[in-house]
């Protein structure tokens, strides 16, 4: 895994790093700081800390799954999670799936999103990936146009099912 590793950008210096537990809160900050996750995120005190800390827990724990942070003078300022899921399709390819990106609103449009991105590629490729997907949310239209200039194509409908309160 090539991490940490230097992103290239205008300004300070961006770190791209493995998480670890003390980023936790940080990363949910991110993840609650937009329309959808401002409605299923909460971070208000210990328990709720404790929640996350627990599935931060089992991300960190599971060798398919990495939970990467992007830190600028020392603060976490974007996220993702990138897991490697094997399957029979695709001659038995592996494919990377990419979830929960999101960079701190006063940086998004700087290129971070995109160096990111092309980490996740590259780290793909790496772990013997032949493809790269990811889902966004229907209304996220701004997510969309980022995907499609990254050269992504919508090429699935996706479901889900809610399954728990």
């Amino acid at each position: 895994m090539t991490l940490p590793t230097e992103l290239t950008l205008p300004g300070p210096a961006v770190v791209l790093r493995r998480a670890t537990a003390d980023d936790v809160g940080a990363v949910v900050r991110l993840l609650a700081d937009d329309h959808l996750g401002a409605g299923r995120e909460r971070l208000e005190g210990d328990d709720d800390l404790a929640v996350y800390l627990d599935a931060f827990a089992a991300v960190d724990a599971d060798p398919a799954q990495t939970l990467v942070v992007a830190e600028r003078d020392g603060e976490v300022v974007a996220t993702l999670q990138l897991g490697v899921l094997p399957g029979l399709s695709r001659r038995g390819a592996r494919r990377a799936q990419v979830e929960a990106v999101r960079v701190r609103e006063d940086l998004r449009g700087s290129g971070l999103g995109t160096a990111m991105l092309r980490w996740v590629v590259v780290e793909a490729r790496d772990r013997g990936c032949a493809v790269v997907q990811l889902t966004t949310d229907a209304s996220r239209t701004d997510a969309h146009r980022f995907y499609e200039r990254l050269g992504f194509v919508a090429t699935h409908r996706g479901y889900k099912l809610p399954i728990s309160g």
